[in-house]
């Protein structure tokens, strides 16, 4: 009697059935094996080189599973994506890298952050960038709120002619960027185009019954709108106090006190005065005259006495110091500033006869109390021997070595010495060495720095001379002398400055903490 096994004929029966059912529909031709229905995210395909399925080849009648060989080169390919870091990846550890070297900071200068891999060649084939201002306003330079870290598109912060906060996301068309709105100001004053959320912010912060100067500070460094101006450099200074109630009045005494200065000091007959009071004021009277000569506004006759008064009256009541050449061009930003409460236009058509003599008077008083809140930070820059701006020359010079030693070297085999250019730069505050239009935004900077100015002003003039380090390594001890007492910078525009700035700023957060670094 034959026994026949059921249970291996079902088997049979079912891996028949089985093949059956697959068919040859599902076959491929040019690899050979079937592809099962996969439920996952995963897909099969023949350019790959890689499974992303189980591959079941028909071997005569038996299917094998080459499920290992699935598994192993699905893990290479997630092995190999983990170890090459995708572009947001990079993008994001730039970011972290540009944050962490600013410390919370903006940059004032250009810095291009691309989440491509490939350089940008043509501008006209990049994506379309998000141009960010970098104000303090906005971008809160102790805070490390100031970044946006936002990945639709590529991060672009720059510092331009035009000091604007354009925030555009891409878009398949460059035109529509190229007609965004901006707004521009007197070029004049040192003006930057700006938006109205730039405006917006000093407005609500100057609108408080108290100004919080710290605030204002931030805002201020990277710029002031023009019409703003006045207001913030009176606060920033101390001159106007933060509360609102109390500022007119305070204003009022201020300028009382001045003209009562002036009638006690300078409007009496030179009878009363002693030697050197009238040697003195005959210096100012011969100095006023050469105050930016190029601006024929400064040239008039009111503004001349004006200019006059002002500094006879500080140097009679800081006889520590006295009057010093140079200081001088100290009140000019001031001046200009002052009176573009009232007048409007090209500063080189200004005319002072067309304001009423009271609102002249105050501007006198206010420029007065302006210059000496910021001489009172360093006054030691102009007393006997100059002692502050000798030991700002000595830093300068230290800086200069540790970051480009071989123009370091190369001033010291000619024997170029720093006092014989920088010099006139501490004791001016390089008002001689840009044009008078970037001057006041230039100080915006200065007056935001308050108490820090002596010390940030050494990176700022460490930045101006590397402007031309190669040329200068080029250049013989004559050539040199030549080059720095008449610098290339009467075409600068906004954008020149502010990568002096950028630098400047740069350099004073890696040194300024660790003196030591300077000596190593």
């Amino acid at each position: 009697m034959r026994i026949v096994n059921t249970k291996k004929k079902r088997k049979k029966k079912k891996q028949k059935t089985k093949r059956s059912e697959l068919g040859t529909e599902n076959v491929d031709p040019f690899v050979g094996f079937v592809l099962l229905p996969f439920k996952g995210s995963l897909v099969g395909t023949r350019e790959s080189g890689i499974p992303a399925c189980i591959r079941v080849r028909r071997t005569n009648s038996k299917c094998y599973f080459h499920y290992k060989e699935a598994m192993r080169n699905s893990d290479r390919e997630v092995e190999r994506k983990e170890s090459t870091p995708s572009l947001d990846t990079r993008f994001n550890q730039t970011l972290r890298s540009v944050q962490g070297l600013l410390q919370g900071r903006s940059f004032p200068g250009k810095v291009l952050l691309t989440r491509r891999s490939e350089s940008l060649k043509d501008s006209t084939s990049a994506e379309h960038p998000l141009e960010i201002e970098k104000s303090r306003s906005q971008n809160d330079f102790r805070s490390g709120e100031h970044m946006d870290t936002s990945f639709e598109g590529e991060i672009q912060s720059t510092s331009k002619v035009t000091n604007e906060m354009a925030i555009s996301k891409p878009t398949s068309s460059i035109t529509s960027m190229e007609s965004s709105s901006r707004e521009t100001q007197k070029p004049m004053l040192g003006a930057r185009a700006t938006d109205s959320a730039r405006v917006m912010k000093f407005t609500k912060e100057l609108s408080g019954s108290t100004v919080i100067l710290e605030t204002l500070r931030e805002l201020a460094w990277n710029g002031v709108t023009p019409q703003l101006r006045p207001t913030v450099w009176r606060l920033l200074l101390g001159y106007a106090p933060p509360n609102s109630d109390r500022r007119d009045g305070v204003l009022t005494r201020k300028r009382l006190e001045y003209f009562e200065c002036v009638s006690q000091y300078h409007d009496i007959p030179d009878t009363e005065r002693s030697d050197d009071e009238i040697n003195m004021l005959r210096q100012i009277a011969v100095d006023c005259p050469r105050t930016v000569p190029d601006v024929t506004f400064f040239q008039q006759e009111e503004v001349q006495k004006s200019l006059e008064r002002i500094l006879y009256t500080w140097a009679i009541r800081h006889p520590a110091s006295g009057y010093v050449q140079g200081i001088n061009d100290l009140v000019t930003p001031f001046l200009v500033v002052f009176l573009s409460e009232y007048l409007e236009g090209d500063m080189g058509n200004w005319s002072v006869r067309d304001l009423p003599l009271q609102k002249i008077s105050n501007i006198e008083a206010d420029c007065y109390w302006c210059l000496s809140k910021l001489l009172d930070g360093m006054q030691d820059h102009y007393t006997f021997a100059q002692p502050g701006i000798q030991r700002l020359i000595f830093k300068l010079k230290e800086l200069v070595r540790r970051i480009d030693e071989p123009l370091s070297r190369h001033v010291e085999e000619q024997g170029l010495e720093f006092i014989q250019f920088a010099f006139r730069w501490f004791n001016c505050l390089l008002i001689r060495e840009i044009p008078f239009h970037l001057v006041t935004r230039l100080w915006d900077t200065y007056l935001a720095e308050g108490d820090a100015l002596p010390d940030f002003l050494v990176y700022i003039s460490a930045s101006f001379l590397l402007t031309w380090s190669d040329k200068l390594q080029k250049l013989e001890f004559q050539e040199m002398v030549l080059f720095l007492q008449h610098l290339p910078t009467h075409n600068w525009t906004h954008h020149e400055l502010e990568m002096v700035l950028s630098r400047a700023y740069m350099w004073h957060t890696m040194f300024n903490s660790s003196p030591s670094h300077l000596s190593s």
